[in-house]
């Protein structure tokens, strides 16, 4: 990401450019927050082409969407039922909501592992449980480009008569064309939160909210965007927004098989080193992991994978490639730190595997750089030389979830100073969490406040840290402390 690619960006022309674009709301050029004119017009021109009722624009990034909607949604103490998974925005409008989640488990891709959507059987179950819950909140597609079917969700949430709110910011390329997953919004989802800067053209921080169908509410929208958006909008980013819809409405499905005429090269090259494992292809595993590769949770999860039910099909955008050692030389973030070294920035690494992303405006020219990398990486290792393990999903990293959760208070003031205390990480097993600990990117919290550190957690924290693994949220980056609540 940006997913334009920083064609140019070195240009001085190119900024000048942009410079020229650099105004505030003088007359003739609306104003974001009160929109009557040329941005109103761009907004609705946004609203056709992603098949929306009412598009807002948003110079504050998907963060400021999420926020959005939950503050929308959610007076103080009620009930919202939460894709465990979610970025950290949706936990801070729960707390600035002072609202309750319910937290459903997840579904597992039983190709890679991740978690990519929601078990209906819960989503049921949290509906009896909680019939006064205001929202159902889901992230789709999850980081690695894995998007489940909403279909059937859509169908019980909207029987139950509460709207779906979706987190689809790395999907704002979703339904242009037949090779990536169809839209949120094409399933029928009431609210959803699009990175137009992340896989398409905009500028960083340039996102849009789209609204359809009567359940949310837009003049409380309204209000709360005003509440929470900057009064000084960035013009540049408004243009970028509306540039990023030009392109898709009039030349969606064009760039889109451009940028996978890079994808397949890449694809068709790392097939011809059979070391490095394509998980995001969607080719599964020759054989299963074994149990003995995985030190946390495996167990636990293979044996959800055979009974869990899904939503239909986990799809794959085909823009996000994950590649993993297979002679296991290199974990992950050694796997990053050696691309990189070569000029090759990924998006993010995990104990397995690096995640490289792709967009629409990426070229042919870009994967055969990429893979001169690869190659130049294993005659280095002499990868090729070398015995190939079975392929390893990432489960191991995730701590078992919960069948079940009962509803979860926030606030702003849960974790006041004179209620916490640091201490380091090997000692807090048992004890309560008093910060989000958040491996970033992808930024999906992997604790939350008032969450018990288990032995389990802190075990894969500790690998993941040792590994070389960065966090937000926490008191410590090196993760060596933690801050705990007292008297638990």
């Amino acid at each position: 990401m940006p997913g334009n690619a920083v064609q140019d960006a070195g240009s001085q022309n190119r900024l000048r450019a942009w410079m020229e674009y650099d105004y505030t709301e003088i007359t003739g050029l609306d104003d974001l927050n009160q929109p009557t004119g040329v941005i109103k017009e761009a907004e609705q021109l946004a609203a056709q082409c992603f098949g929306a009722d009412r598009t807002f624009f948003l110079v504050q990034g998907s963060t400021l969407g999420n926020l959005a909607l939950i503050l929308s949604v959610c007076a103080p103490g009620d009930v919202i039922l939460v894709d465990r998974f979610v970025h950290k925005s949706v936990i801070h409008g729960l707390m600035l909501a002072n609202a309750k989640a319910v937290f459903l488990p997840p579904i597992w891709d039983p190709i890679t592992g991740y978690p990519a959507g929601i078990q209906v059987s819960a989503l049921e179950e949290a509906l009896r449980r909680y019939p006064e819950a205001k929202a159902l909140f889901l992230t789709r597609p999850n980081y690695y480009g894995q998007a489940a079917d909403l279909a059937e969700v859509v169908s019980i949430v909207h029987r139950a008569g509460i709207p779906l709110l979706v987190d689809e910011a790395h999907g704002a390329h979703f339904g242009f064309h037949e090779a990536v997953p169809p839209s949120a919004l094409s399933f029928g989802a009431d609210a959803v939160v699009q990175s137009t800067h992340k896989m398409l053209s905009g500028l960083t921080m340039g996102a849009m909210l789209h609204i359809q169908g009567p359940r949310v509410d837009q003049e409380r929208i309204v209000q709360t965007i005003r509440l929470l958006q900057t009064s000084s909008p960035s013009y540049p980013i408004m243009a970028s927004l509306d540039v990023a819809r030009l392109l898709m409405h009039t030349k969606g499905r064009e760039f889109i098989e451009a940028g996978l005429q890079a994808v397949r090269r890449f694809e068709q090259g790392m097939a011809e080193m059979e070391w490095f494992y394509l998980a995001s292809s969607r080719i599964p595993p020759r054989t299963p992991p074994r149990a003995s590769e995985s030190e946390h949770g495996l167990d636990s999860v293979q044996e959800s994978l055979k009974t869990q039910d899904s939503l239909a099909t986990i799809l794959q955008d085909p823009f996000k490639q994950t590649v993993q050692d297979l002679t296991g030389t290199y974990t992950g973030y050694e796997l990053q730190h050696l691309l990189e070294q070569h000029g090759c920035m990924v998006e993010l690494a995990d104990p397995n595997c690096v995640l490289l992303v792709f967009s629409p405006f990426s070229t042919v020219e870009h994967s055969e750089r990429i893979l001169e990398i690869f190659r130049r990486i294993s005659t280095q290792s002499q990868l090729d030389k070398k015995e190939l393990s079975k392929p390893v999903t990432n489960t191991y990293t995730l701590p078992t979830i919960p069948t079940s959760t009962e509803a979860v208070t926030f606030s702003r003031h849960m974790m006041d100073g004179e209620q916490i205390v640091k201490v380091p990480l090997s000692e807090a097993v048992g004890k309560r969490s008093a910060e989000m600990i958040i491996p970033y990117p992808p930024g999906i919290p992997f604790v939350y406040p008032g969450e018990k550190l288990s032995g389990e957690v802190i075990g894969i924290l500790q690998t993941m840290a040792r590994m070389g693994a960065r966090f937000q949220g926490t008191i410590d980056a090196g993760l060596d402390a933690v801050c705990i609540i007292k008297g638990t």
